[in-house]
């Protein structure tokens, strides 16, 4: 390991890459802390002393590594391009257009980029608004108080229309930096930076569980920890791979194909996407109660659908992770589209006939393999929940979509440094 870390700085390009991306990232853990002008410093306190507490608060402040509580430029975080990303994706299906420009390849990519930035900035633009307003209320969704002091002291139209468009300008920003670690970078800009909003938050949480259970539940908590990321990496690692055979041809006094490969099907085929669109899903009654402030429904949501370890919170919560996990995985891989691709190119499954038969064995093993792969997410989702309801900790630092989310962008991002150190000849991470 040692002489692989040695090996990363050796090659010049690539430590250019991993410099780069070290310093945006400490740029965006800059901005999430550079609070916008305008804003009461007591209130802001007040906001992350309730944050801690749970409820909705704790639930929106979850992506933005504390930025959102702590009314700082970079508060919506990364939330309204994964928002766009994620419509833009299901767009695809509904709308002939978006599919037409999915199939035009580059050209239709920067056109789905273009848009996608578009929704990007008007969702932060509503966001922003929505928060800034939410905040100044007073009333704050999840916490059993409300704050004594306002957050902007002067509410007017020019002091707001400040804050919104720094918020907005910040989730833009943001955006670019992510682009830019994809470009010149190492990894996914915009999964990095998620990275660093979840693992940010983990040194402050295990104190919270040290200073709440003592600290035999403090070495309860880092051992599951460490058994959920160990079950992690084998599930994310593990594949069914489908053998495709390929008829030799015979052009000119050549002879071409005859190769064997094979199609990996991951156990876990929609990575982290089922638990963003379930969290996306109990969001929405959040969103309905800061539109109807209602007291009982207010209460209600506070009491079963964002409250953490709550039975009715947790069945609904792994049912639509395991749903979302069938639907994304129907979305992503097409098993008619797959078994049409491999009987253009003259290939076949052995033991299986080309065309619908070749279709229908797919879908089959995408089913089979897709259950497991959605009752493990559900599971990792769901174990942290229930420690909170058994042991009554107000915080549990390993969460389902943070310890996914950390595990999935470090391996992805050491399989492209071990790329980068393989094509130079040097032994890379991993083996």
């Amino acid at each position: 390991m040692l002489s692989s870390l040695k090996n990363m700085f050796k090659v010049p390009d690539l430590r250019n890459k991993i410099i780069f991306t070290l310093l945006v990232i400490m740029l965006y853990r800059l901005g999430s802390n550079i609070t916008v002008p305008g804003i009461s410093f007591k209130a802001v306190r007040e906001l992350q002393a309730n944050a801690q507490r749970g409820g909705v608060l704790g639930f929106l402040n979850l992506f933005s590594g504390g930025a959102l509580t702590q009314m700082a430029i970079f508060a919506l975080g990364v939330m309204p391009y994964i928002t766009s990303s994620i419509i833009m994706q299901l767009l695809t299906v509904v709308i002939p257009k978006v599919e037409e420009w999915q199939k035009q390849g580059a050209v239709g990519q920067r056109k789905i980029t273009q848009w996608t930035r578009y929704m990007t900035v008007g969702l932060a633009l509503l966001q922003g608004t929505g928060i800034t307003y939410q905040f100044n209320s007073g009333l704050l969704r999840g916490s059993s108080a409300r704050t004594t002091a306002k957050l902007i002291p002067h509410f007017d139209v020019p002091h707001v229309a400040l804050i919104v468009l720094t918020i907005t300008a910040g989730t833009a920003l943001v955006m670019w930096m992510a682009e830019l670690i994809t470009q010149r970078g190492i990894g996914n800009g915009m999964s990095l930076l998620i990275f660093a909003n979840v693992v940010s938050r983990l040194p402050a949480q295990l104190g919270n569980v040290k200073a709440q259970g003592g600290n035999f539940i403090f070495s309860v908590v880092l051992l599951l920890g460490l058994g959920m990321v160990v079950a992690i990496v084998f599930v994310e690692q593990g594949q069914r791979r489908i053998p495709v055979q390929f008829a030799k041809r015979v052009v000119g006094r050549r002879m071409y194909g005859g190769q064997s490969t094979y199609i990996p099907l991951k156990v876990n085929q929609a990575g982290v996407i089922p638990i963003i669109f379930a969290s996306s899903v109990l969001y929405f009654p959040v969103l309905l109660s800061n539109v109807i402030p209602w007291k009982f429904l207010v209460d209600f949501i506070n009491k079963y659908l964002v409250s953490p370890g709550n039975p009715v919170y947790i069945g609904v919560y792994g049912s639509l992770i395991v749903f979302f996990t069938y639907f994304y995985t129907a979305i992503t891989f097409d098993p008619h589209q797959q078994a049409d691709n491999i009987r253009k190119q003259g290939g076949f499954i052995p033991g299986i006939r080309p065309g619908p038969p070749t279709e229908r064995y797919l879908a089959t093993i995408l089913n089979r393999i897709t259950l497991p792969g959605s009752l493990f997410l559900a599971s990792i989702a769901l174990v942290p929940e229930i420690a909170l309801a058994l042991k009554g900790l107000r915080s549990f630092p390993f969460g389902g979509t943070t310890i996914l989310i950390a595990v999935g962008v470090a391996l992805e991002t050491m399989k492209q440094i071990d790329s980068q150190l393989m094509m130079r000849n040097y032994e890379g991470f991993l083996k």
